[in-house]
């Protein structure tokens, strides 16, 4: 097997947003109900330079992404990381493969602290992301009610993870 870890480009979005919906369609991986309706869309609210596919054979397999958590300048260098791989590639060392290459872009590109939220029913993303270095900072009880599939109008905690880096200055 041989995986390509490229940055993410506007023709990999119809296989980004597939990989997505199987993610959302598990009810565990995310609040959002649908990805968004186009690439344009999905850009916006993404670092420029931080999204990445992995790639086999010109086929995208998952990807990861990073997102400002704020405008305030004072955290710039704090961003979220979403990671997703597609249903017929878990298990083969990609999810890892993406969250050290996406580690890799960001300290590179001077962010100190990567963050994640995930449900605790998503063991394999939580073990994944501790594996990678994130340490769990909380529990956010009931931080948000799920508006479809099997969990619609019920609240879900999430756990908090964060990864500081150390490579960026952190005077």
């Amino acid at each position: 097997m041989t995986i390509d870890l490229l940055p993410m480009q506007e023709n990999d979005w119809p296989s980004v947003a597939r990989i997505y919906q199987e993610g959302i369609d598990t009810g565990h991986a995310t609040f959002a109900p649908a990805p968004p309706s186009d690439w344009q869309t999905w850009q916006a609210g993404k670092l420029n330079a931080g999204s990445l596919v992995a790639l086999e054979n010109g086929i995208v397999l998952g990807w990861a992404a990073l997102s400002p958590t704020s405008t305030r300048p004072v955290y710039a260098g704090v961003v979220e990381t979403s990671l997703y791989v597609a249903a017929n590639a878990r298990g083969r060392g990609l999810g890892s493969a993406l969250l050290q290459a996406v580690i890799s872009l960001s300290e590179s590109s001077g962010i100190w602290s990567l963050q994640a939220g995930i449900f605790p029913e998503n063991q394999a993303s939580l073990a994944l992301f501790e594996h990678g270095g994130f340490r769990r900072v909380g529990l956010r009880e009931k931080i948000g009610k799920m508006t479809f599939g099997p969990w619609a109008g019920r609240w879900r905690d999430v756990w908090l993870l964060e990864r500081r880096s150390s490579l960026a200055e952190l005077n």
